[in-house]
């Protein structure tokens, strides 16, 4: 610039003279570079751009927002076609058999009929009963009253001497504490029974509202086996305990066709220096009833078997009449320590009678032969229990069963 310049007459000074501050005050070499730079980048730019225009113009690109969820009429579905459908509540529960969970297959039929449905039903009669709850003491009272129309007997072997006529006797529990059960005296030879006896259960008003009061009827039978004639089960929940008040229920059928024969408490202790096996009879609950009218008078046979032969016998006192006696008598047996596992102990309980032989109950075997789980797991807390008595209730068993299971109770009479 400042050569320019130079050439032409008078024109140098007013053309620096024009210039920014900043470049006045430069030397001619820093500006002579400056200049040379910006004809560089002037001759890049004009570069560039004649490229730009040659470039075909890039084609313009429509981005729609994805929608998302939205499945067109023609669009394949990628989920599996078995997931497809949709089940209903009714669908899923219709895949169970509500009657193989229930206690009782006619339960829910029970349940819709009227009592005089179920009468024309089951033709099994009907019971007449009370129950009324006492605040001041706190216990439920039942007082089973009658029953009428029942039906005839059964005989399953053939010894019943009177088949026209049942001798019915009545057991009352609260379920589901069904071991705890009362039983009425036995009515001989009919079929419309009057019974007249009241029982009472010591219990809480609030827990008596969640139990359930079974009846059942039971035939007695003196030479074969006691059998069910029908029950009555009533949810004490749908009564006003306190009030009180009176039904006439018809009879269902029930499950158990047979008594149970009652329970047996049992107290075992070894001592391995004496080589003594001590055993106490506590007591037996609800024992199967074997007189008509005085109840039982049960007595208790303890034989001690060593592998298959009998070496011991001894026995309690006979309780009279009663199915709940109390004994709390104690019986030791020597067995050495080497023989205590080819040991097996019998219990048998009997029901003693004067005129013929003693009525048999019930009977278990603990040791080595022992009759089921519960009396092998008895055993078994012995002999680990190091001198200490242990305890145990066991639920009394049929001959019948007994010589299937035992060759130890087929040693004994």
């Amino acid at each position: 610039i400042s050569s320019q310049n130079e050439d032409k007459d008078g024109d140098s000074d007013n053309t620096i003279s024009e210039l920014p501050p900043t470049l006045q005050d430069v030397s001619p070499d820093r500006r002579r570079s400056s200049s040379d730079a910006s004809r560089s980048t002037y001759s890049l730019t004009r570069r560039i751009s004649s490229l730009e225009s040659r470039r075909p113009s890039s084609p313009l690109i429509d981005i729609k927002p994805i929608e998302f969820g939205i499945i067109g009429a023609k669009k394949e579905i990628v989920q599996p076609t078995i997931l497809r459908k949709t089940y209903t509540p009714d669908d899923y529960f219709r895949k169970f058999e509500p009657r193989l969970y229930s206690l009782d297959s006619n339960s829910d039929d029970m349940d819709s009929l009227t009592d005089e449905e179920i009468l024309s039903k089951y033709q099994l009669g009907m019971l007449h009963f009370s129950t009324q709850y006492d605040l001041l003491h706190n216990y439920l009272i039942v007082r089973v009253i009658e029953a009428k129309d029942l039906p005839p007997p059964i005989s399953y072997d053939g010894s019943r001497q009177d088949m026209a006529h049942s001798n019915p006797y009545v057991k009352i529990c609260l379920l589901p504490d069904q071991k705890n059960s009362k039983q009425t005296g036995v009515k001989r030879k009919t079929q419309n029974p009057v019974f007249e006896e009241r029982y009472t259960f010591e219990i809480p008003f609030l827990e008596a509202q969640r139990r359930t009061l079974l009846l059942t009827i039971v035939d007695f039978d003196k030479f074969s086996r006691h059998c069910v004639i029908g029950k009555v089960s009533m949810p004490l929940s749908d009564v006003d305990l306190v009030k009180g008040g009176h039904w006439w229920k018809a009879l269902v059928p029930s499950s158990q066709n047979e008594v149970e024969l009652g329970e047996l408490l049992l107290s075992l202790n070894y001592l391995p220096s004496a080589g003594r096996l001590n055993v106490d009879i506590i007591r037996a609950k609800q024992l199967l009833q074997t007189d008509m009218s005085q109840g039982s008078d049960p007595f208790v046979k303890i034989q001690l078997v060593h592998g298959l032969k009998l070496t011991k016998t001894k026995k309690t006192s006979c309780m009279r009449g009663t199915i709940d006696p109390f004994y709390n008598e104690s019986f030791s047996f020597k067995v050495p320590q080497e023989e205590l596992e080819n040991a097996s102990l019998v219990f048998t309980v009997y029901g003693h009678n004067v005129k013929s032989s003693n009525d048999f109950i019930g009977r278990i075997v603990i040791g080595q032969y022992s009759t089921g789980a519960p009396e092998s797991n008895h055993w078994r807390r012995m002999l680990n229990a190091h001198r200490t008595a242990v305890e145990q209730w066991h639920s009394l068993r049929s001959r019948e069963e007994c010589d299937r299971v035992s060759p130890a109770s087929l040693e004994v009479t």
